[in-house]
């Protein structure tokens, strides 16, 4: 398979070309600074440098063609303002969403957030990163030219990985680690049976692809 990340510098990213990369996928990852290149290509992912920022619908479909999915794994990161929240959480979530439409990629899994819901009222930077991610992810269910599944992990940790996993609709609150995280898409990825699901996830008892094909058996 040839699946295209964006967001490729990012810590669950750069876990998930590495585990793709093993498993004898070809991998691509969209990152916005040159420099970042090197990380990528140890990570055995080809680095595309674009701006998903100022980039055209058009633009980003070109990097799309001939892919078998798409993984939206970018983020406007903690440290960021309310304005980047909605020009990189959402606006960018949406073109990449439109442009694997405008490329013919079917497979699309993003990563979202737990809490995310466009209608989420508040006016601090969380309570508009909230909003944003839920208004992409609304966004993406309406384009039915999509095999999509939404991925909301709960509170991200740097912590080993453990391969055992909740994965459900409705979890609840609790940690994940991003090891665990990356797992999950490499294995959504190849089930398109998990396709218009929206899928919350955090640590818990069963591994990775026990969990992937309960869901997407129900």
């Amino acid at each position: 398979m040839r699946i295209v990340i964006a967001g490729g510098h990012g810590q669950i990213a750069l876990r998930l070309e590495r585990l793709l990369a093993a498993r004898g996928d070809e991998v691509a990852g969209i990152i916005r600074k040159s420099e970042q290149g090197n990380d990528l290509r140890e990570a055995g992912a080809e680095p595309v440098l674009l701006d998903l920022e100022s980039a055209s619908v058009e633009e980003v479909a070109a990097h799309l063609q001939g892919a078998d999915a798409a993984v939206f794994a970018a983020g406007a990161g903690p440290g960021s303002g309310a304005t980047r929240k909605d020009t990189v959480d959402r606006d960018a979530a949406i073109l990449f969403a439109d442009a694997a439409v405008r490329a013919g990629v079917r497979r699309y899994v993003i990563v979202s957030s737990m809490g995310a819901n466009s209608k989420h009222e508040g006016r601090e930077v969380f309570d508009v990163y909230l909003r944003a991610k839920g208004e992409a992810d609304d966004h993406v269910r309406g384009l039915d030219a999509l095999d999509w599944t939404i991925l909301r992990p709960g509170m991200l940790t740097n912590d080993a990985g453990t391969g055992l996993i909740r994965l459900e609709a409705h979890t609840g609150r609790g940690p994940i680690p991003r090891d665990d995280v990356a797992a999950v898409l490499a294995e959504l990825v190849d089930t398109p049976a998990t396709a218009g699901l929206t899928l919350e996830l955090i640590s818990g008892p069963a591994p990775v692809s026990v969990a992937v094909k309960s869901v997407a058996g129900n």
